[in-house]
């Protein structure tokens, strides 16, 4: 059995998919992506799993049990960029003073995209924005004492462990003991008893009339969101008045409306708690505590809609010391022994990620296929249900297996690899990758372009 069907089983089994339907799907594409981790298996797998829960929902619905083909080689290049410009580029992903730097003791890396987020960085390290200067500050500082210090100002950091430290580390072995994904279902009583699935949704669209409300950000959550706008899903997602991710935008909102609503405000809270009331599914991306300090917390969700689809994401995990705290994919890696593991490997002298940020794309998969796995709770009983997962966790499922030996390199994306579909953004004309997945006669397709956060109204 391969790597990718090894992942994709474990997968199944979290989700509680029935016995056998993980041969349903067939893997093909050449190529792997350069890594001393799997990251083409799991690509796969994650990809893999959201088109079984997909085939399984659409069987629910009356549909063909359809085989699942994945495409190794697309699924690789999704997980890193799906649109090609035309006639124009990207904006870039990083900011002048994110990354890796040595310490007295080690490397860090700080995560500064947000602005709030670099300048409380600089604030600790007393510094202008100048990667020179923060490299000269950072030096005088011991590693877990400057994490430390830019964490606990609201920054974002993470020093470089060992994955033997952080199995050592009190996180570490409480994300160890965790499932990859906590999946919970309950009956529904009263009100909410008996809700099906949305009468729109076909065996071509299974996903058609479905309301996601998304409260997520930068690549995992969105990665979740764009995989059901594509099967047909009317994706919403909401953002706070001052919040931009330029570098991911054109990636991340295909097929999804973005509106802008500030949750402080009684007249916006008014019509986002009208938003929750009437979604199917809520995706979330919040630190643990955040939507309850907000005064939305599960009790308060639960109570508003018993049938809602409730699905999360946080970086560090849902239990442990660190179980609060701010996370990216790249300070996961940091973490949790991927970027040591890489460094020393390589025999390098600095930290040697992964060549894409895989956690987040990965989640983001596995984040879809425990909504769809919320649907066929629903179609066959009326059962609501949550779902929970981590970056650090999925980081756990990357590390339990070994690549294997002897993969080509993956070639760089052509002509051959994207779709003759022209989308028209307001960034200007653009080509997607093909689908990395095929759904029996599903297709994955997208009603709506890539559009920046804010450009549509607050509303299903």
């Amino acid at each position: 059995m391969s790597v990718s069907r090894h992942m994709l089983q474990a997968v199944s089994s979290e989700l509680d998919l029935p016995g056998g339907v993980v041969d349903a799907v067939r893997f093909d594409g050449a190529g792997a992506l350069p890594s001393y981790y799997a990251v083409t298996d799991l690509a796969a797998a994650s990809v893999g799993a959201a088109g079984l829960a997909l085939r399984q929902l659409i069987v629910a619905l009356g549909g063909d049990a359809a085989p699942v083909r994945v495409d190794r080689r697309l699924a690789s290049l999704w997980f890193g960029w799906s649109i090609h410009p035309i006639g124009w580029e990207r904006p870039p992903l990083w900011d002048a003073v994110a990354g890796d730097y040595a310490t007295a003791d080690g490397w860090i890396r700080l995560h500064t995209n947000a602005v709030h987020h670099r300048d409380a960085a600089l604030a600790v390290l007393g510094c202008a924005v100048d990667r020179e200067a923060v490299a000269r500050a950072v030096a005088g500082w011991r590693g877990e004492e400057l994490e430390a210090a830019v964490v606990g100002n609201g920054g974002c950091a993470a020093m470089m462990r060992s994955a033997a430290a952080w199995a050592a580390h009190p996180q570490g072995v409480a994300v160890a003991a965790e499932p990859l994904i906590a999946v919970e279902a309950r009956p529904l009583e009263g009100a909410g008893a008996g809700q099906g699935w949305p009468r729109a949704a076909t065996a071509a669209r299974p996903l058609a009339g479905l309301k996601v409300l998304d409260l997520t950000r930068v690549l995992a959550g969105p990665v979740a969101t764009r995989f059901l706008a594509g099967y047909g899903a009317d994706v919403l997602r909401i953002d706070p008045p001052s919040w931009n991710e330029p570098g991911a935008i054109p990636e991340v909102t295909l097929g999804k409306r973005c509106a802008r609503l500030d949750l402080r405000q009684a007249a916006d809270r008014a019509v986002f708690e009208d938003l929750l009331a009437r979604a199917d599914v809520l995706v979330h991306g919040y630190r643990p505590a955040a939507l309850e300090r907000l005064g939305y917390g599960e009790q308060f969700r639960r109570a508003l809609n018993p049938g809602l689809i409730d699905v999360a994401l946080d970086a560090y995990g849902w239990t442990g010391p660190l179980a609060d705290r701010r996370g990216f994919d790249s300070l996961v890696q940091m973490s949790c022994g991927i970027a040591e593991h890489g460094m020393r490997m390589r025999g390098a002298g600095k930290p040697v990620p992964l060549p894409v940020q895989a956690l987040d794309h990965a989640t983001g998969y596995l984040m879809a296929a425990a909504v769809v796995r919320g649907g066929l709770f629903r179609v066959a009983d009326g059962r609501s249900m949550r779902a929970r997962l981590s970056l650090a966790r999925t980081a756990g499922l990357l590390a339990g297996f070994a690549p294997e030996a002897g993969a080509q390199p993956l070639a760089a994306a052509g002509e051959a690899d994207l779709s003759p579909v022209i989308e028209h953004t307001e960034w200007g004309a653009a080509r997607r990758l093909l689908p990395p997945v095929l759904v029996g006669g599903a297709a994955m397709a997208w009603d709506r372009p890539a559009a920046s956060l804010g450009s549509s109204p607050a509303g299903f």
